[in-house]
């Protein structure tokens, strides 16, 4: 994970943080639940290798929007959380994403039904 040195705005750092496919999902999927194994992030992610999954949490953990809690014993388990600080924040933007990518989602929807209405109308 490369930041910037130098850099015009602040936006600049926390794209270079979050960057990347999976990140802001996996964010998302943490917050949902509020603490969560690995095995239940591998679960719930489609298409993620647990090893980028490690990797984009331990990246995650380094900036102090995500932490784990390792309990003793056999077999190991760990639990993932959003820090009560930047990653709380974080997820508050998340939240306005979320929201947006709704929005088009049903925008598109209802573009799709429009489209299929009236092609069932011309071909009456």
């Amino acid at each position: 994970m490369k930041i910037r040195k130098e850099f015009t705005c602040p936006l600049e750092i926390v794209h270079d943080i979050l960057k990347g496919k999976w990140k802001t999902v996996i964010l998302w999927q943490i917050y949902i639940y509020g603490k969560v194994s690995l095995s239940q992030l591998e679960k719930d992610i489609k298409g993620i290798s647990q090893k980028m999954l490690l990797e984009q949490l331990n990246e995650l953990r380094k900036f102090g929007l995500v932490d784990k809690h390792t309990f003793e014993g056999y077999p190991l388990r760990v639990e993932y959380f959003i820090t009560a600080d930047k990653g709380k924040r974080i997820i508050e933007a998340l939240g306005i994403m979320q929201e947006v990518g709704r929005e088009y989602l049903m925008e598109r929807a209802a573009c799709n039904l429009e489209k299929r209405e009236l092609s069932k109308e011309i071909e009456d």
